[in-house]
């Protein structure tokens, strides 16, 4: 049997699913999800393991017209990434009508060497009639080398997403280690959870001024300590996220936590602190200190 390896990365306007889908195929959390657009930032990649191939998912940034410098900077990463990969999947929602966005998208990956999929998300949300009408739409969007719908949350149709990712893969031998499901530091790993809590239950316009960066890990018998800083952009939005006498930090930390400690497979001990780093989404020097 040919042995098949390569590289699939899942494209889509910001809130199509992508991370969703990432973490389903893999069968753990390893990239943040949040019903608010644009959660991603990092180039997340999940290694699906199967007897006759390895499918490297890589999962980006929402493409969508930058506002600040970070925004340029990760449609920058979006598009290397493109130019890399041998399978693109074009994500797009059932329960939202094909738009704009897409076409654009759809448009700009058609230039590419890679295979373009279809990959047609949230087929949970709508009824049997209602998803076929948005496979139709699909159709005439573009001439896809195959369309999947599939539903993350309740794992229909993954099997064959599978499938037909792997047709489109070269032979092969494997590029990663069996066991390993991604190459992502568990320090940047830890810094997303944290971010993907202190989203929950925010503003509209704080989200994107919300940056994390894990400071220092220290481990002890049966324990890892670990210290974190959040950051915002402005003093008003340090208090938001503070809370009533530190009850919201509390319990983003809480969240955090759990999950930190399933991903790690031990106990943790988090510890937050908020500061304010000016404008840091138009500031380059910010930027990279925050690993953009």
């Amino acid at each position: 049997m040919e042995f098949r390896a390569g590289f699939a990365c899942f494209v889509g306007r910001p809130n199509a699913g992508k991370s969703t889908l990432l973490n389903a195929l893999v069968g753990q959390k390893i990239a943040i999800t949040s019903n608010r657009p644009q959660t991603t930032r990092h180039v997340i990649r999940g290694v699906v393991h199967q007897p006759d191939a390895q499918v490297i998912l890589v999962d980006t940034p929402g493409l969508h017209r930058p506002r600040t410098l970070l925004g340029e900077r990760l449609g920058d990463l979006v598009r290397q990434t493109w130019s890399e990969v041998d399978v693109i999947g074009l994500c797009m929602p059932a329960d939202e009508e094909v738009g704009r966005g897409d076409r654009f998208i759809a448009a700009e990956v058609a230039e590419l060497k890679a295979s373009v999929l279809a990959v047609v998300t949230k087929t949970d949300l709508v009824s049997r009639e209602k998803l076929a009408e948005r496979l139709l739409a699909v159709q005439d969007l573009h001439p896809f080398a195959d369309i999947v719908p599939v539903g993350a949350v309740t794992g229909d149709n993954l099997d064959r997403l599978v499938d037909v990712l792997k047709s489109h893969l070269p032979a092969s031998p494997q590029l990663y280690p069996d066991g390993m499901i991604t190459d992502e530091p568990e320090q940047v790993l830890i810094a997303e959870m944290v971010r993907e809590a202190a989203l929950e239950g925010v503003r509209d316009e704080l989200p994107h001024s919300i940056a994390v960066v894990v400071e220092e890990m220290l481990p002890e018998e049966g324990l890892l300590r670990i210290f974190a800083d959040v950051y915002v952009e402005r003093p008003s939005q340090k208090a938001i996220v503070i809370g009533h006498r530190g009850s919201r930090l509390k319990a983003v930390g809480t969240q955090a936590r759990a999950h930190i400690e399933e991903l790690l497979g031990r106990r943790v001990y988090l510890d937050l602190h908020v500061r304010v780093a000016k404008d840091w989404q138009r500031d380059p020097r910010q930027l990279r200190k925050l690993g953009f």
